[in-house]
């Protein structure tokens, strides 16, 4: 596939200009408007993450996509990702064909196990079941997808027989891709189940997730799959100069990965690690002309189909964003398309 260019977020709730916290609503609001204007920019993909705090604002991802089908004309849109442990795989595919019909195939759909837990107990599943859930799930989900009825069996829910479930997908069928966070067991589940793969890539330099690349075409060669697309999620901010995207980007992220921290034992983030993962990691923060660079080398050294930048940070504000999005699609997209050329 042609080299595709992405953004993404979750709804992170962001500072108003009056510098206090919006509300998740209007935070949701502008989301909407974000995904606008990607698609006037030339943006070839926006998705929405789901999670289920109060930091970040997107719980329910389909209502907001469906919003977005019907101010947009050509950008395709979905998740990023879906949490597919918690989530039932019969109206998952209920909502999403829904929404190929309303966009006329535009829809697509990452599925992961998600970094968050929050959903587990909200909707009554066991931390104990991770791995069963999640498997058992996107077997009988990617069934959904590929056949007109469905004959299924497992142990997380009653068994299918000729089941056929409703609107069916068009001819342009539903492109689900498998989100992985850096595991082999996540490269072999992508290759057995036959699915593109998003590597959240969220950390350190992207060259470090070279051997899961080389694992996933070796092991496609073994099972005798052609490979999928792969791509990349990253972190980034996009501002006039390099010194300017790092002032504004700087102050939520640190609030961000703070709170994310205490909650998981990290030590708190400093200036000189932002800035190091800036420099040689895999936060693209910086001039159009940095970010256009640092993109091209993730492209060359992974041999990616998509990189999708995560353009919101903590309380990052609107105006920000919706700078840093005009300036990817309109100044970054075409020089990474100059230095691969």
């Amino acid at each position: 596939m042609p080299l595709e260019f992405a953004l993404d977020t979750f709804g992170d709730v962001s500072n108003g200009p009056d510098g206090q916290p919006l509300t998740q609503a209007q935070v949701i609001r502008n989301v909407v408007d974000e995904a606008v204007l990607a698609d006037q920019v030339g943006v070839d993909y926006f998705g929405l993450g789901e999670h289920h705090r109060d930091d970040f604002a997107i719980s329910s991802t389909e209502p907001i996509l469906g919003a977005i089908a019907a101010r947009t004309s050509r950008l395709k849109f979905g998740t990023a990702v879906t949490v597919l442990s918690s989530d039932d795989p019969i109206r998952l595919f209920e909502r999403f064909s829904t929404l190929q019909a309303l966009s006329d195939g535009r829809a697509e759909v990452i599925v992961g196990r998600g970094s968050f837990t929050e959903s587990f107990p909200l909707f009554g599943y066991d931390l104990a079941d991770y791995e069963t859930l999640f498997e058992e799930k996107l077997d009988l989900f990617t069934k959904l997808v590929r056949e007109k009825s469905v004959t299924w069996s497992g142990t997380v829910r009653p068994p299918l027989k000729d089941q056929r479930v409703f609107p069916p997908l068009g001819p342009t069928g539903l492109k689900v891709w498998i989100g992985m966070g850096g595991s082999p067991e996540s490269v072999i589940r992508a290759v057995q189940h036959d699915l593109p793969m998003m590597m959240a890539i969220i950390g350190g330099a992207p060259s470090r997730f070279l051997p899961y690349v080389d694992l996933y075409k070796r092991a496609c060669e073994q099972i005798g799959h052609a490979p999928q697309p792969l791509g990349v999620h990253s972190p980034g901010h996009v501002a006039a100069t390099d010194d300017q995207a790092r002032e504004e980007l700087w102050p939520g992220y640190k609030v961000m990965h703070d709170r994310i921290g205490r909650e998981r034992g990290w030590p708190a983030t400093t200036r000189d690690s932002f800035d190091r993962e800036a420099d040689h990691g895999s936060l693209y923060v910086g001039s159009p002309e940095t970010v256009a660079k640092k993109i091209a080398k993730t492209v060359q050294t992974l041999g990616i189909g998509r990189f999708e930048m995560k353009y919101s940070a903590g309380s990052l504000g609107h105006e920000a964003m919706m700078r840093s999005i005009e300036l990817y699609g309109t100044k970054v997209v075409p020089m990474v398309r100059d230095l691969l050329a």
